[in-house]
């Protein structure tokens, strides 16, 4: 058990477009360290994606009204997956959380997380046991994380998101990563060390819309794919074989079939119209497939930064 003094806890927000929801959300992480965590320092920071609302100056009137409040602004929107990485990076506390800032991640749990922390878990992350969201999305999220468990090199996290509690010491082996696309969801289940678990259900967003959606969710999907899995270009050898003999196979049929009638036996065109297209369709498939492997070894290659900062408020000393 470790001592409560002298301990800092950073909580990492990141938000696109959450005007209506920072400063509740700012109020409420504050009162749960305020009431329960009361022997700790703090810090909270929000990494907002290039909103177009009003979130930035709003953030702007939290920071100036108390300096435990840091804000970063980015040039542009990063994506879902770099902005949050960028901001557990820049945390300098002895632990740090992620939160998202539409309240569909419990901050009562923010206690919760710290006590299991204090135990001896250098990780302590948030898995959806259930959620409000909507059916088809709903379908879409488990479908996902069943095909990558079933697929990934890795022992990958169903219904995990960012949300958790992780200790300095995987923060700085973050930042040691220097990866250009990091997904996080894929460095905890790959790297994540002593683990723990803590179930919860997720509720509906408290404003706003959600900009996460089935493009998202895909993007997500190819991430995965190409960094985690050998096993979809081991399909696309697989079945490049499977249908160069199954063309063999037809083909030896017709060539038999006219050799031994010859004046009776019409082939037509219609075979050969439907192997070709057949055949189409899966090269276009696989090569849209390689053609992901290739972008994200391209991004790799050029290692552009995660995340350009606009702007980063309350910050005394870089990380």
């Amino acid at each position: 058990m470790m001592n409560d003094k002298n301990l800092k806890l950073s909580v990492v927000v990141p938000c696109f477009n959450e005007e209506n929801n920072v400063v509740p959300l700012s109020e409420a992480i504050i009162e749960q360290i305020t009431n329960n965590l009361s022997g700790y320092d703090y810090e909270l920071i929000f990494i907002d994606n290039y909103s177009e609302d009003s979130t930035r100056s709003k953030l702007e009137k939290l920071c100036s009204e108390n300096p435990k409040i840091k804000a970063i602004f980015n040039v542009r929107n990063f994506g879902p997956f770099n902005s949050p990485f960028y901001g557990l990076c820049q945390a300098s506390g002895d632990c740090a959380m992620l939160v998202c800032a539409d309240f569909q991640d419990p901050v009562e749990l923010i206690p919760k997380f710290v006590q299991e922390w204090k135990e001896g878990n250098k990780i302590v992350i948030g898995i959806k046991k259930q959620s409000e969201e909507g059916k088809f999305m709903r379908l879409l999220r488990t479908t996902y994380y069943k095909i990558m468990k079933r697929i990934s090199n890795i022992e990958y996290i169903e219904h995990f998101t960012g949300f958790g509690l992780y200790d300095k010491s995987f923060i700085s082996f973050l930042r040691q990563l220097n990866d250009p696309s990091p997904f996080l969801r894929g460095i905890v289940a790959e790297f994540g060390e002593k683990r723990k678990e803590i179930f919860y259900k997720q509720k509906k967003r408290k404003s706003g819309k959600s900009s996460y959606n089935f493009f998202a969710l895909y993007d997500a999907l190819m991430l995965s794919v190409t960094s985690y899995t050998k096993v979809t270009m081991r399909i696309a050898t697989i079945c490049g074989g499977v249908v160069a003999l199954i063309d063999a196979m037809i083909g030896g049929y017709y060539l038999i079939r006219k050799l031994t009638d010859w004046d009776n036996f019409s082939i037509g065109i219609a075979p050969l119209v439907v192997g070709f297209f057949f055949l189409f369709a899966v090269i276009l498939i696989f090569m849209g497939l390689i053609g992901e492997y290739i972008l994200a070894l391209n991004t790799r290659i050029i290692n552009r930064p995660i995340v350009v900062e606009e702007k980063r408020i309350n910050f005394e000393r870089e990380i």
